[in-house]
């Protein structure tokens, strides 16, 4: 496994990070694709084997139970101070008011929560999962500040947001001497190359780590267009992020399966190596589900595209509508 500093702190994570939304109760939240604890077990265990140091979880991920199982099997695994655990803020947890947001109040009650489930003392990476229009963003800063004096969080990260958004939280945190976002975990892919434009050329100029979700589009880049999976029938949100650009797409995904047949090698390695070509990149955010999904995302790691294969992966693409976000 290979390690690289996140963004422009000291702190060493794998080149990949493990993305745990896949891991959870089934019937609690709106994943019903999750794996059991059972079933997740082997996946947070190989991962850990494998040299990965990164696991990334959130509040909101099947109702809580995320955090559970991804603390209590690593605590099983590995020591903490070897592992980088992030998890993130901002979706409903509870009915009625403060149950969401990035409040002041939200912010502290959600952070002791999330503190609580994971079975840990503090957070490595807590990340605001949304910008919250409802809530003045030196509300919300000043508070993340407060739990990082704390001692309940390492590092603070974004999520998913206009790049202006984070232009001005970022000036707000100077301007306050206030704790700086090191990270943005954004949608990028072969799919959604709009961030692109704005958002990757702003943290690489202000040195933020970038650790890109679904980098293989939630599997839509790792097997023909046609072909479905249990997850893709039911995941809701995936559905709404590719339903405008369809062809395109589908002649996206068909470039990926011609360079992964030319080089002999799974679609899951072409995307997944193209996210990584990315500078800017710290770690990309995979899923697993399945024996060989670990095993083809550290294989991408070895797999260097060239510069006639990425032009032949990018050209298809046309311009999206933002998705993701709002």
């Amino acid at each position: 496994m290979d390690y690289v500093k996140l963004g422009r702190t000291g702190l060493e994570v794998s080149r990949l990070c493990l993305g745990c939304m896949t891991y959870g109760v089934p019937e609690r939240g709106s994943h019903p694709w999750s794996l059991s604890e059972a079933d997740s077990r082997p996946f947070i265990r190989k991962a850990v084997e494998d040299g990965i140091n990164f696991f990334d979880t959130a509040n909101v991920y099947s109702d809580g139970t995320s955090e559970e199982i991804v603390g209590k099997v690593l605590k099983e695994h590995t020591r903490r101070d070897e592992v980088v655990i992030a998890t993130k803020v901002f979706n409903r947890m509870h009915k009625g008011p403060n149950g969401a947001g990035l409040s002041r109040k939200a912010i502290m009650q959600e952070i002791d929560n999330s503190l609580r489930r994971l079975g840990t003392d503090y957070v490595d990476l807590y990340q605001i999962h949304r910008f919250d229009y409802g809530t003045p963003i030196e509300e919300t800063l000043e508070a993340l500040n407060d739990v990082v004096k704390a001692g309940k969080v390492r590092y603070i990260g974004a999520s998913s947001m206009f790049a202006w958004q984070f232009a001005t939280m970022l000036a707000a945190q100077k301007a306050n001497g206030w704790a700086k976002f090191v990270t943005m975990q954004n949608y990028v892919n072969l799919l959604y190359r709009e961030e692109e434009r704005e958002m990757l050329p702003l943290c690489e100029a202000e040195g933020i780590g970038v650790i890109p979700w679904s980098p293989m589009a939630r599997g839509r880049l790792t097997r023909p267009w046609d072909t479905t999976t249990a997850r893709s029938e039911t995941d809701e949100f995936g559905q709404t992020l590719y339903s405008e650009t369809a062809e395109a797409d589908r002649k996206v995904v068909e470039a990926v399966s011609e360079i992964a047949n030319a080089r002999g090698v799974p679609m899951a390695r072409v995307a997944l190596a193209w996210v990584l070509s990315k500078k800017v990149v710290s770690a990309p955010i995979i899923g697993a589900s399945k024996p060989h999904h670990l095993d083809d995302a550290q294989a991408a790691l070895n797999l260097k595209l060239t510069g006639e294969e990425i032009a032949k992966l990018e050209a298809p693409y046309i311009p999206h509508a933002v998705v993701g976000f709002k």
